[in-house]
Formats: C-alpha cells, sequence, structure tokens
C-alpha cells in the first residue's frame, strides 16, 4: 500500500529559510534530500549545503495491524 510507506525528511532551519519537515511517498533508494525536498527552497549553490543538514529517513507501517489494534483496544 502506498501510505504505508514514505520517506520523512528533516530539515533545520538554514540561512534566512526557517527549518521544515517533508514527507513524500518514494522507494528506499530514493529516500534523500535531493528526491524528497520539493519545492528546494535554496538556489543551486546551496543545495548541497542545505542537504547535507536534512536528515531522511525511510519509513514503513502496517496500516491493517494498526486498525486491528485499534479495534481490540476500543473493544
Amino acid at each position: 500500500n502506498s501510505e504505508d510507506v514514505r520517506c520523512k525528511c528533516i530539515c533545520p532551519p538554514y540561512k534566512e529559510h526557517s527549518g521544515h519537515i517533508y514527507n513524500k511517498n518514494v522507494s528506499q533508494k530514493d529516500c534523500d534530500c535531493l528526491h524528497v525536498v520539493e519545492p528546494m527552497p535554496v538556489p543551486g549553490p546551496d543545495v548541497e549545503a542545505y542537504c547535507l543538514r536534512c536528515e531522511c529517513k525511510y519509513e514503513e507501517r502496517s496500516s491493517v495491524t494498526i486498525k486491528v489494534n485499534n479495534v481490540i483496544l476500543l473493544a
């Protein structure tokens, strides 16, 4: 299920740009700043420095398991 995987990049403030969290459904191999951060908030020369500050993590979850657990807890 496409909503059960995502890449989450947490980018701290950089120069005059405030910090931001980016989420995107991409494959694990594409889980990096260049594939997830859109639109890129900095101009071309600053992209590498900006991306080095971002922390990107690939996340998987099972929404079926979450729903089953919620039903059991509410019963």
